[in-house]
């Protein structure tokens, strides 16, 4: 038994180890992300691009002109433009991301990607080794949670960029959210390892846990869309408005590199509407497992209140963008409340508030 407790512990010693070696990792890839878009914006394409744009928002923004030449009338054509949004919004195109660029800055985001790939694999190499430690899912707890829940919200990332699709531009908030996450599990969710009482051993844990983490994920990466998408729509309106006061030269380096404010409400929008099922089964799940924990499927508890809260919030948000009045940025500030009532769901509920969620500690 003293031997199998020795194991245990050392597996749980190792698991600090590769969380910790996977945040200086993290924190690498953090300035080389920061590198490749400062040398990006300086370049040719981040230029280019910003002049696209320029061009595109002030041809959508007003209809086609005419002059007199020689007595008669010349219509001058629209020019096109490249990315077509839907009515009513502006055609623009989308910057270049995070790729392209200057040489230097390609080769920044070719090793920011690799160093964010070695900090994954630490980082998963910490969550399954705690699993080991405890010989149960290693999502027991906060500190548990979050670690697992973060690894999980990179995957999805590298996933997305294996699959060629354009989410260069998600690396730098990502990195810089998941080494907050870690500091924060690390220092104050830390909860040394250890088993569970009798409500939690159950196959369900499995499924409900497992389903809030991945649904989180995507979700994160949605609000994180919804957020970009804010600052770019209103970075095209001024560049739409010559008359108006135009971005300075800081907002312009960072926006111009930026998908479509289109683009960007179209990720948001796909990506909550997929994850949306999987967070409507995972409180189904908790409710069936809540049954068989303590004999009732909902008892109004402040973790189920919060997580229904949140279920109605995303649907909201889902029906505005269905209503034409709601679309564009009223429906994403929508985005951003659902996201922070899983937030405070997450952390408010387990931290500040008493409850039946409470036993597994912080």
């Amino acid at each position: 038994m003293n031997i199998a407790a020795a194991a245990n512990e050392t597996l749980a010693h190792n698991s600090n180890v590769l969380v910790y070696s996977a945040m200086a990792i993290y924190t690498l890839a953090f300035v080389a992300h920061m590198a490749e878009w400062v040398f990006g914006s300086r370049s040719k394409v981040g230029r280019t691009a910003a002049a696209l744009t320029a061009q595109a928002t002030a041809t959508a923004a007003a209809p086609a002109r005419a002059e007199r030449q020689g007595g008669g009338t010349v219509v001058l054509e629209r020019p096109k433009v490249i990315t077509k949004t839907a009515a009513g919004s502006r055609d623009v195109p989308d910057g270049p991301g995070a790729a392209g660029g200057t040489e230097k800055g390609d080769l920044y985001g070719r090793i920011a990607i690799s160093l964010t790939v070695l900090a994954w694999a630490l980082h998963v190499g910490g969550v399954v080794t705690r699993a080991l430690s405890v010989q149960r899912a290693p999502w027991g707890n906060m500190y548990e949670f979050s670690t697992t829940f973060a690894a999980v919200a990179v995957g999805i990332y590298l996933l997305l960029l294996t699959l060629r699709k354009n989410v260069r531009w998600i690396g730098l908030p990502l990195v810089t959210t998941v080494l907050l996450d870690l500091g924060l599990a690390v220092t104050v969710l830390y909860t040394a390892s250890d088993q569970l009482v009798p409500a939690l051993h159950s196959y369900w844990l499995w499924i409900h846990v497992s389903c809030a983490i991945l649904s989180g994920a995507v979700l994160y990466l949605g609000a994180v869309a919804t957020l970009l998408f804010l600052f770019r729509d209103r970075y095209e309106a001024k560049l739409a408005d010559p008359a108006g006061k135009q971005p300075g030269a800081f907002a312009a380096s960072v926006l111009e590199r930026l998908p479509s404010a289109a683009s960007l409400d179209k990720f948001a929008y796909r990506v909550n509407a997929t994850v949306f099922p999987l967070w409507t089964f995972t409180i189904i799940a908790g409710a069936i497992w809540a049954e068989a924990a303590w004999g009732r499927y909902w008892g109004w508890d402040p973790k189920e209140v919060w997580s229904f809260i949140t279920w109605v919030a995303y649907a909201c948000y889902l029906h505005a963008r269905a209503t034409a009045g709601w679309k564009g940025r009223k429906a994403a500030w929508l985005g951003l409340i659902a996201f922070a009532c899983y937030l405070f769901n997450y952390y408010g509920v387990n931290i500040f508030v008493t409850g039946l969620h409470s036993y597994a500690g912080v």
